[in-house]
This record gives structure tokens, C-alpha cells and sequence, in this order.
């Protein structure tokens, strides 16, 4: 029988009123297991926990944290075979990736362990004598946060450990297309030694659970990645009632060439950056802006690479690209591949639907040239193994048209030139930028985020990520 996986309230685990069967989309015959539908009731019953939980939680040993913290971690890196196996079986990254992911998951939870015991204030003299002032870092309180279907274990983890780390309570609302990993990250903080009420997954859909849980009296901060769209709303919903509000929330990245680019590295990190983990970051490069020097020879390049590209089952050995998440992503994927060419562009590899072994949602990775920076394909951010290309004249024009974007979350530039890619990195209007690499490699213990259209509010990760999970005050003392 299929296993059912209930909502993590309170230290018990609950069930609601239906479940929903998680399917692998490398192979729609494949019930990983049914999940659990929450109420609003539920999400109700969630939130006062929490709240509940804060005050002892709040203001509890920072030792007892930190071990806490570390034993989770310790427990997603000795399992990180199993777990990647899971997120890949669920999400559709190959099993490299998704062990990968898995053990990022793991470190993310070791290093906020650390970050328990590193948390720093400040004592300043006051401008009156005998009087000192001390500024310290306090929790927010009870956070929720609203995670996305294409990283199912290491956004959770990304949001979650901080949380904890600095003293919060946390309502974890994943993605209904990928409840998986978010259950077994649950079921591993709920034997982890934090109390009862501290740590609360809800599973179910956003429109029943998602806007009450962003409107609830009782939460004092959200944190949210997913589409531009639904962050906006939360914003809005946000500030009408003064919430604390961090949001990520995509990119339409370019990765720039240039004429004196190595032309063997540039096409392996351009089609890294935009067609790996099948295109599904948001960080991946979906703009490929190339100087016309070098412009020919990199499309015959990346074409011939494109031919090497093995799509498959996820779980396969060998495999570099698995399927698109879902039914509903993959008609996106080819929609955007029809625009495109309707608006003038040329589908010069891929670009179709794929029937393989089983059945599953497989495209084959589409690349169109003799685009504009005007067209839709270049606009919007496709979510899908979809790139194009923008042949432009020189480093200024290159630099100008990957600026010339709503979004700002990451850019890359290949070059050897130190002048090219020391202006680059100064004058990209993006939060993250990578020279000579893809644009979707960022490590666990550095700030993630961006500019403009993609993030809103504090960075995430690392130890930037105190600035959103908590809050400061100033004391004065009378000597």
C-alpha cells in the first residue's frame, strides 16, 4: 500500500482532511507516497503552537540550539544517498544533483549550529557620560515560510535553519508538487530534541493554506520564494498588515561571451548555467548575449554540445538532463519555444517533447537564436530548458542589454580580459555575479539574492541571514 504522510502540529503528526498522491515525473506510474491535505483549521492550529512555543523557545541556551542544529545536519549527510534518491524521484533532477542538493542541505543545518553560537552585539558609549549603550539581536518571533518546488529540500533547509538558529518559531508550508523531502526534513527535526510547537510543517495548497497563513495575526514574518506574481500579492498582503516580508523570486539571467572568451569554457558554463537541473533554477542563465566575433563559433559550439545531452529518468546512471517537474511546467516549456518562433526567433536544437522508456515529462533542451531583447522569450522567465540567444557588438552593448532585464538575481560574464570583468562585476545590476562559471553555483555560507524584480526585503544564507530572522535592540544602562 501507499504510505500516507500526515502534517507535522504541535510534535504530532496530523492528518487532514484528503491526501494527494506525489507523483515522479520521470515516470507518472510511480506513487512515491500520498501527503496529507492541511485545513485552515490545522494552519490555525499550527500558528498558535508556535506561538505557544515562542517565549521558552526565544529565549533558550544557545548550546541547546546549536546541538539541535547539528544533529540535523548530521542526520541529512549520513542519509544524503537516500534523501537525493527521494528529491530526485519527486522533483526530477538527476541522482548527482539531487544528492547533492541533499548534502547541502545537511551543511546549511551544521553551519547555522555555528551560527548559534557566533550571534555578536555591540556595547557603545553614549554621547552622555556614565551612561553605556548595548545593541543585541533578539528573534522576530514566529515566521512562516513558503518554500518552491524546484529545490524540495535545500530552500526548506535554507529558511528553516536560521529560523531556529536565532530563536524563532517556524510554520513550513512547502510546495504542493514536491511534500517529499519537506516530510522527511520534518520527521528528522521532530526527533532532533527541539521542543513541541517550535518546528510545525503544513502541507496543501496555496490557496487554501497559503493565504492564511501570510495573513495570520499570529505570524510576525514571512519569508517566500516562488514566482513574481504570488510575491507581489504577499508583499501587498504584507504591508497592510506590517509583516516583517523577504521574498526571492526568479530571474531572467544572462550569461554575457565575449570575443576573447575560451570558447570550450564558455560552452560548457553557458549550457551548464541554462540547461542543467533541466533548467529549473532560478538562477539559471536563460539569455546567452554573444559578441559577434566570437558569435558563429560559439552556436556551432554549443549546438554540437546540445547533441551530447543525454535526457532521462532521473534516476538513471549517466543521465544529464531528467524531466520537466510536471505536466503543467512542460506545456509552459513549449509554449514559450512556439512564442518565441512566432515572434521571429529561430529553433536552431530541441525544443520538443520527448517519448522515452517511460512515461514522464521529457523536452528536449531548446536553444533559439536571432532573437531581440524585446521578445517575450527574453522577458519572461521561462522556468524550463529554454535559452536564447542576443548577438550584440561589442562589451558595451553586451553589458547593456544584460542589464536590460526587470529581473536582477544573477549574471555572468566569460572573458579573459581583467578589464572586462572587473567593470562586469562593478556595473551588473545583479545581486550575484559569477566570471568564468555558471550563473547557478552558489555556495551554503555566502548571501543569496538579487536586484529588482527577483528579491525583496534581507538576503538569505549565510550570515546575512540574521538580518531577516531577526530583530535588533538598543539598551541603555545607567552606571
Amino acid at each position: 500500500m501507499t504510505q500516507k504522510h500526515d502534517n507535522l502540529i504541535n510534535g504530532q503528526w496530523v492528518a487532514g482532511a484528503a491526501y494527494t498522491p506525489n507523483i515522479n515525473p520521470s515516470n507518472t506510474a510511480d506513487v512515491i507516497g500520498e501527503y496529507t491535505q492541511a485545513s485552515a483549521q490545522q494552519l490555525d492550529d499550527a500558528v498558535k503552537a508556535a506561538r505557544a512555543a515562542a517565549p521558552a523557545w526565544s529565549t533558550s541556551g544557545i548550546q541547546a540550539r546549536s546541538d539541535a542544529l547539528d544533529k540535523i545536519g548530521n542526520e541529512i549527510l549520513a542519509r544524503r544517498e537516500e534523501l537525493g534518491t527521494l528529491l530526485s524521484r519527486e522533483e526530477g533532477k538527476t541522482k548527482p544533483e539531487g544528492i547533492g542538493e541533499a548534502a547541502r542541505a545537511g551543511y546549511i543545518f551544521k553551519f547555522f549550529a555555528g551560527e548559534c553560537l557566533r550571534l555578536a552585539g555591540e556595547m557603545l558609549p553614549s554621547v552622555r557620560p556614565g551612561i553605556g549603550v548595548e545593541v543585541t539581536r533578539e528573534p522576530v518571533g514566529v515566521v512562516g515560510l513558503i518554500t518552491p518546488w524546484n529545490f524540495p529540500i535545500a530552500i526548506p533547509a535554507w529558511k528553516v535553519a536560521p529560523a531556529l538558529a536565532y530563536g524563532n518559531c517556524v510554520v513550513l508550508k512547502p510546495a504542493d508538487l514536491v511534500p517529499g523531502c519537506a516530510w522527511a526534513l520534518a520527521e528528522i527535526i521532530s526527533r532532533s530534541g527541539i521542543p513541541a510547537g517550535v518546528f510545525n510543517l503544513v502541507m496543501g495548497r496555496g490557496s487554501v493554506i497559503g493565504d492564511p497563513l501570510v495573513n495570520h495575526p499570529g505570524i510576525d514574518a514571512i519569508s517566500f520564494t516562488g514566482s513574481q506574481q504570488v510575491g507581489g500579492r504577499i508583499a501587498q498582503q504584507c504591508a497592510v498588515n506590517l509583516k516583517k516580508v523577504q521574498l526571492e523570486m526568479g530571474g531572467k539571467n544572462p550569461q554575457v561571451i565575449l570575443d576573447d572568451a575560451v570558447l570550450a569554457q564558455a560552452v560548457e558554463l553557458s549550457v551548464q548555467s541554462a540547461f542543467f537541473s533541466t533548467g529549473q533554477r532560478c538562477t539559471a542563465s536563460s539569455r546567452l548575449i554573444v559578441t559577434e566575433g566570437i558569435y558563429p563559433a560559439f552556436v556551432d559550439a554549443v549546438k554540437a554540445r546540445m547533441a551530447t545531452l543525454k535526457v532521462g529518468d532521473a534516476l538513471t546512471a549517466g543521465i544529464d538532463i531528467g524531466p520537466v517537474s510536471s505536466q503543467a511546467q512542460l506545456e509552459q516549456d513549449i509554449s514559450y519555444v512556439e512564442i518565441g518562433k512566432g515572434e521571429g526567433a529561430v529553433l536552431v536544437a530541441g525544443g520538443e517533447r520527448l517519448k522515452l522508456a517511460t512515461d514522464g515529462f521529457y523536452m528536449a533542451p531548446a536553444l533559439l537564436t536571432d532573437t531581440t531583447a524585446d521578445m517575450r522569450i527574453n522577458r519572461e522567465e521561462v522556468f524550463g530548458p529554454v535559452a536564447s540567444i542576443i548577438r550584440v557588438k561589442d562589451y558595451e552593448a553586451a553589458l547593456f542589454e544584460a542589464n536590460n532585464t526587470p529581473f536582477g538575481l544573477s549574471a555572468g560574464i566569460a572573458t579573459t580580459s581583467l578589464k572586462y570583468a572587473t567593470h562586469f562585476k562593478r556595473h551588473s545590476q545583479a545581486g550575484m555575479v559569477m566570471v568564468n562559471l555558471p550563473t547557478a553555483g552558489v555556495d551554503y555560507h555566502v548571501p543569496f539574492g538579487g536586484r529588482k524584480g527577483s528579491s525583496f526585503g534581507a538576503r538569505e544564507q549565510g550570515r546575512y541571514a540574521q538580518e531577516f530572522f531577526t530583530t535588533v535592540k538598543t539598551s541603555y544602562t545607567l552606571a
